[in-house]
């Protein structure tokens, strides 16, 4: 009897007749369980398709003289090709969020970036404002699911306790993207007319194309699914819904969810106001610093060109302080958190904004001195530099908000704070453009960069007050905040 009850004690348990979760935490279809090689390849292979939409957006900047003497408009009509693309990126997510949810990440990035190229051909062709207008804002659309795609999946080969590293070269790609394109589209322009800054952005689309073809799905439900049809088990559980309903569910979590956020929610409404008021700040330098070098220095179309270098070196170097503090601050922190408490309480996502304290008083120093040191008696590289070093600043408090917003309102809701994270910045940096170089020929580069210096400086004490009633404010939501 004893033989027969220690022989039903080591016969392995049956197998588990679905495939609902991970197989236990060293499942190896769990994409944080693929060989390094292939998260770091593949983590690369999405941020550089994220980086070509930011790049396409700026490169136009360079040849909107040219549209403007082409197609006899006006120089803030022949703006609108680049804002309009800036609006595509904000109403993006309608497209690559429903097809991520229903078909996984992989189809994102193999179906919208052959309609993104597509139609920057198209606007490479036009012939009108009109069909210039009309190509580059459905570019913007198609363009869009990459970026929040590379965050997702981004997301699911890194565990929490190490995202800022990732994320942190990630964050850098949109700034890094417009910075670059001026500086490209500049040389393009002169050399071969603005049709050619279109032409450039295929060639960069197809390069970066390729890469993703050979990355592997990273959605989990995706995978579960796949998992249980091959199996013949049962898989993740499926909604059935009519097509009434299923837009009704994506209007309300893809638009209506994150608006109420935007409007009710104070870390989304702080965070998505500093935010995007950095991405306005962003094109407000791609459409008039080469005003600014031309008037103040006398710059030929070379030198304004070059003149973008500054921000280039600032958003390249803005990862490195992001994971030296990262490694510096928050990781001992959570050491010490996870040896004191018990291993499920959670740690507060307040320990994320480390560079944005650090950060932001910074930027608004180095506005006021690039403000006013843009002039002929200061060798040109003090302004250069000083933009260079506010474009950095900028980008440590876009990074360290942004992750202490997904943190704060965990998996669940954390994706529609995003939504409205992605639907203000490039709102903003659609409406920006339109304005910037006007004020900047109407107050001169002293009084025009004070006043977005005065803005910065009126929302630095954001992260502090997040940093001191982050929890208090948290306690509020009517969203949950779970880990």
């Amino acid at each position: 009897m004893q033989k027969l009850e220690s022989r039903l004690e080591q016969a392995p348990s049956p197998p588990v007749q679905h495939a609902r979760d991970w197989n236990g935490t060293d499942d190896p279809d769990n994409p944080r369980n693929f060989p390094l090689w292939r998260r770091v390849f593949s983590t690369l292979a999405v941020t550089f398709l994220a980086f070509v939409s930011t790049f396409a957006a700026s490169i136009y900047s360079a040849g909107i003289a040219e549209v403007s003497s082409t197609f006899n408009v006006s120089e803030e009509v022949a703006i609108l090709p680049l804002s309009l693309f800036n609006l595509g990126l904000a109403a993006g997510p309608l497209i690559g969020a429903p097809l991520s949810e229903t078909a996984g990440r992989k189809v994102v990035i193999l179906i919208t970036p052959p309609i993104f190229a597509l139609f920057t051909l198209g606007a490479g062709f036009s012939t009108n404002i009109a069909s210039l207008v009309v190509c580059r804002f459905f570019s913007g659309v198609f363009a869009a699911p990459a970026v929040g795609n590379a965050s997702a999946t981004i997301t699911d080969y890194t565990a929490g306790r190490y995202r800022a590293v990732s994320m942190g070269f990630y964050y850098s790609v949109p700034f890094f993207g417009a910075m670059l394109g001026p500086l490209v589209g500049g040389f393009v322009s002169e050399a071969k007319g603005w049709r050619w800054t279109q032409w450039t952005t295929i060639f960069f689309i197809v390069a970066f194309y390729i890469p993703v073809l050979f990355t592997k799905e990273t959605y989990k439900k995706t995978i579960l699914q796949r998992r249980a049809k091959k199996l013949g088990v049962e898989g993740p559980p499926h909604v059935e819904r009519t097509v009434a309903e299923t837009a009704r569910y994506f209007a309300t979590t893809l638009l209506l969810r994150p608006i109420h956020m935007l409007l009710t929610e104070p870390i989304v409404t702080l965070v998505c106001l500093y935010n995007g008021f950095l991405f306005g700040l962003m094109y407000t330098f791609v459409v008039a610093s080469p005003w600014v070098y031309a008037n103040y220095y006398g710059f030929d179309s070379t030198g304004q060109s070059l003149s973008f270098l500054g921000l280039v070196i600032g958003t390249f170097l803005a990862p490195f302080p992001l994971i030296l503090i990262d490694s510096a601050l928050y990781q001992p922190r959570l050491k010490r958190f996870h040896q004191a408490k018990p291993e499920d309480e959670r740690f507060p996502p307040e320990h994320r904004l480390y560079p944005a304290l650090i950060a932001s008083f910074l930027l608004p120093a180095c506005l006021f001195v690039f403000a006013w040191t843009a002039r002929l008696g200061i060798h040109w590289i003090v302004p250069i530099t000083f933009q260079g070093l506010a474009i950095l600043a900028s980008l440590l408090i876009y990074a360290s908000a942004n992750l202490f917003m997904m943190e704060s309102y965990g998996p669940l809701f954390g994706a529609s704070a995003a939504g409205a994270a992605m639907l203000s910045r490039y709102t903003l940096s659609a409406i920006f453009p339109l304005f910037s170089l006007q004020m900047y020929r109407g107050l001169g580069v002293g009084w025009a960069t004070s006043i977005l210096a005065f803005c910065t400086l009126a929302m630095a004490p954001i992260p502090w007050l997040f940093w001191r009633c982050g929890e208090r404010l948290r306690s509020r939501t009517k969203y949950e905040t779970s880990a």
